[in-house]
């Protein structure tokens, strides 16, 4: 190939490719078959010219090489918003965002509606302490707008060495005029896996992403929250996966098999053979059938979406939150000879009913939408000690300063009202709460 290059700039570009395209429609007349291929002659000798006409007449001189790579660009883009081709550097990133750690504001974006998107802010990242949500669309990166931007270059653009600041500006529903966002780029080390006890017997893991050893830490967090609970095990889980943008698909799968016994979990359908796959469980619950409410919301996609849409269909679980984002597409990475990649939507997958989530997503079987509690108390609370004048019982004063003493002043986060701290979560407790009970009348 490196031989056929250098005779490209002595024999011109236009001409390189008459040989290319020569070389190609012979190897397609050899294939068996070959007379039923309808090898499109015209366009090809038309891509040549408009190539050669570009190098020769633009206003910039710009390489070959660079040249070529932007009609692989282009060609890749126009398949669908998650396909893209990959440079060295691209790659690399690539690997990193899986493994755990890179370098940026941590967001998931992707191209929705034609607009540059934020699938989901990763938590404990720039991104979340700056306010990103999901759902918000990027307008413009550094004062360039995003409409011209493949997805590639616009994530290129946003990585950039740690401590450095980005300008985005950002369109948000519900907002009448554009938000602005300083953000400062930092290495990105995430942990995707977070877990608390809400209460005796009832268990909360949090999943932000979908990465090589997440199920791995999954486990290790179940085993934690049964060593807080005593020992006991759980009555109940909540397994968060709001604006959990997806990652490997190997984690989701293993995840559903965690808590099936047996049952597909999901499949895919494509072309070729290799886009044909299908994932069964395997025999073991790590929660021995203990009820599990999934929380779901716009940025929950793709493996996350795989995990609502299993355990869903199995009637393993109860999906609560929002309507998730819906994509359902997968991607294949194919290693190239020049070091880069190709990312290219080879196969849909589809849920054990045969439900495709792209562009629809996973309903929620119930609907709880995030709300702000500013005050419960003051709300919803009326007693004997609200009234003007009630009598005390003589130990009040003293049991407050008690409690003031062992609970602290309640100014940390952690010790407010759950339903103030996260009013979904609240939800997904209560409902996790009434399941345990059914199940329980259910066994006796």
């Amino acid at each position: 190939m490196t031989t056929w290059i250098r005779k490209a700039s002595t024999l011109g570009i236009a001409a390189f490719f008459g040989f290319a395209i020569a070389i190609a429609i012979n190897a397609v007349a050899e294939r068996p078959g070959a007379n039923e291929v309808d090898v499109p002659l015209d366009l090809l000798r038309t891509y040549s010219d408009v190539l050669d006409r570009v190098r020769s007449d633009y206003v910039d001189d710009i390489s070959e090489a660079e040249l070529i790579e932007n009609s692989i660009r282009g060609m890749i883009s126009e398949l669908d918003p998650h396909s893209g081709y990959l440079d060295q550097e691209e790659f690399k990133s690539l690997r990193e965002s899986t493994s755990g750690e890179f370098g940026g504001l941590g967001i998931q974006v992707g191209i929705k509606d034609g607009v540059l998107t934020v699938i989901a802010p990763i938590d404990d990242t720039p991104a979340k302490e700056a306010g990103l949500e999901a759902g918000d669309k990027i307008i413009r990166i550094d004062g360039e707008l995003t409409q011209d931007l493949d997805l590639e270059k616009a994530v290129k653009k946003m990585r950039g060495k740690p401590g450095t600041d980005i300008d985005l500006t950002i369109a948000r529903e519900g907002e009448n005029k554009p938000l602005e966002f300083t953000i400062t780029r930092a290495v990105i080390k995430t942990e995707s896996v977070r877990h608390e006890l809400l209460e005796p017997g009832m268990g909360y893991i949090r999943v932000s992403q979908f990465q090589s050893r997440t199920v791995e830490q999954m486990l290790e967090a179940l085993d934690e929250l049964v060593k807080e609970n005593d020992g006991e095990a759980l009555k109940g889980l909540v397994l968060d996966l709001r604006n959990n943008p997806g990652g490997v698909l190997q984690g989701s799968v293993e995840m559903v098999d965690a808590f099936l016994e047996e049952g597909q979990i999901v499949y895919t359908k494509g072309r070729i053979a290799d886009a044909k796959m299908s994932f069964e469980a395997s025999t073991g619950d790590r929660l021995d059938g203990a009820p599990i409410v999934v929380m779901v919301n716009g940025g929950s996609a793709s493996a996350s979406e795989i995990v609502a849409g299993a355990l869903q269909d199995s009637n393993r679980a109860l999906i609560v939150g929002e309507k998730t984002f819906g994509k359902g597409s997968v991607q294949s990475i194919m290693p190239l000879s020049d070091g880069g990649a190709l990312r290219l939507t080879t196969a849909r997958y589809y849920t054990p009913d045969g439900r495709s989530i792209q562009a629809e997503g996973i309903e929620p079987d119930v609907t709880v939408h995030q709300l702000k509690v500013s005050s419960i108390e003051d709300a919803f609370s009326i007693s004997e000690a609200s009234l003007s004048g009630h009598l005390s019982n003589g130990q009040s004063e003293m049991m407050d300063v008690i409690r003031q003493a062992e609970e602290g002043e309640g100014d940390d986060e952690e010790k407010e009202p759950l339903v103030i701290r996260d009013y979904q979560l609240y939800e997904s407790l209560n409902l996790l709460k009434g399941m345990v009970i059914v199940s329980r009348n259910t066994r006796r």
